[in-house]
């Protein structure tokens, strides 16, 4: 049951009362004087600040160690309203730092013994209840202090884990946004190309013409089955349900990639040296989602050059790069280093723990170099071979 601050305290203000009534009558039976009218009075002034205790700790705490200090040094009972200035010696060393608190814990001890001394007959009993004063005190102060150093922690905590959910949003978004890049930016630059060449040849040369209609209904039903493939994965995740075993695009889909980029009227040689062997679905995605971007380049920004595309299985690597010689660049089309394109390479390289080069040739051209760790478990025997 949630229960607002100030409901609790009057609640524990009215329990005060109530333990006055049951122990204010034994008074005499523990050597101290009877509760008379004003006695009471007092001890009901000692009581009524603390159901403000939330509102204004330190404030409160004074007030309440005022009139219990005036209770107290008229010769009563000081056990009977003890409850008071401890609940405020709690409350301050709930919410205040350790040196307030430390006095307020004193001050009261202080009180506590003095008044002992003041009202008792037996002079060999100040120690006891000095030890008393003190002991009790001084664990109130103890357990407010940590109670307070627990709530800071939670609330450090709190704030770590929504820091994390934050990044691992933006992290997630930052995901998707690469693949919706990818998956957009590379069929639909071979479906504008082939277009175009459709466009241009449609009278003259009605074989090509229905190739390249072929080819863009190839690549349009590829690139909506990705898109497929990544809602689906989405809608999974949003229902706390299994996700569903969607194929992804891997190694082996580098050369119908080739192929698809060759129709679009770039000449792609596609080689592979090494032994190929399974390797973890989120290497084969990194590396053709990089050699995907690196080709949607070239028709964008090269489409008279000449491209190649490499994949070597290494023992405990693979590396890929995608060169052009540089024939036909288009200057206007050419982005800077730091378009979406190439950060997220460079983000899908690091995320794998590869390496990743980008950038001009000395002979001219432009080179996308990749390199990514595998397990070097499963590599063959004579890895390096040329296939």
């Amino acid at each position: 049951m949630r229960l607002r601050p100030f409901t609790v305290d009057v609640l524990l203000a009215l329990g005060q009362v109530a333990l006055l009534a049951l122990i204010g009558p034994e008074a005499a039976a523990a050597g101290w004087p009877d509760l008379d009218l004003r006695g009471y009075c007092l001890a009901l002034l000692v009581i009524a600040p603390t159901a403000f205790r939330s509102k204004a700790p330190l404030l409160v705490c004074l007030v309440t160690y005022g009139i219990w200090t005036v209770y107290v040094f008229a010769g009563y009972w000081p056990v009977a309203t003890s409850f008071g200035p401890m609940l405020c010696l709690y409350t301050v060393a709930l919410q205040r730092q350790t040196r307030t608190t430390g006095v307020c814990a004193a001050l009261l001890s202080a009180v506590w013994v003095l008044g002992s001394g003041l009202g008792s007959h037996d002079p060999t009993s100040v120690p006891t209840v000095a030890a008393q004063a003190i002991g009790v005190n001084a664990l109130v102060w103890r357990m407010g202090y940590l109670a307070r150093r627990s709530s800071e922690l939670a609330r450090k905590t709190r704030a770590e884990q929504q820091e994390r959910a934050r990044h691992a949003v933006v992290q997630e978004r930052g995901r998707i946004a690469r693949e919706l890049h990818d998956v957009v930016a590379h069929h639909m630059s071979v479906i504008s190309v082939q277009a175009g060449l459709a466009k241009f040849v449609f009278d003259s040369d009605a074989k090509t013409a229905r190739t390249a209609l072929g080819t863009i209904s190839g690549t349009s039903t590829e690139a909506l089955e990705e898109m497929r493939r990544m809602l689906r994965v989405l809608r999974a995740q949003d229902d706390d349900s299994e996700v569903p075993d969607a194929p992804m695009p891997g190694l082996a889909r580098i050369g119908d990639m080739t192929d698809r980029v060759r129709a679009g009227g770039v000449p792609v040689e596609f080689r592979v040296t090494g032994t190929p062997r399974p390797i973890a679905p989120g290497v084969e995605l990194c590396a053709y989602r990089v050699v995907q971007e690196a080709l949607t380049n070239v028709l964008k920004h090269a489409r008279q050059s000449r491209a190649t595309v490499e994949l070597h299985y290494r023992r405990d690597h693979i590396e890929v790069s995608v060169t052009n010689n540089g024939e036909g660049v288009i200057p206007d089309r050419v982005r800077s280093p730091g378009g979406h394109g190439l950060i997220g390479m460079r983000e899908r390289a690091k995320l794998y723990g590869g390496t990743i080069s980008i950038g001009p040739r000395s002979v001219g051209g432009f080179a996308v170099r990749l390199t990514l760790p595998t397990s070097a478990r499963a590599a063959p025997p004579g890895d390096d071979t040329t296939e």
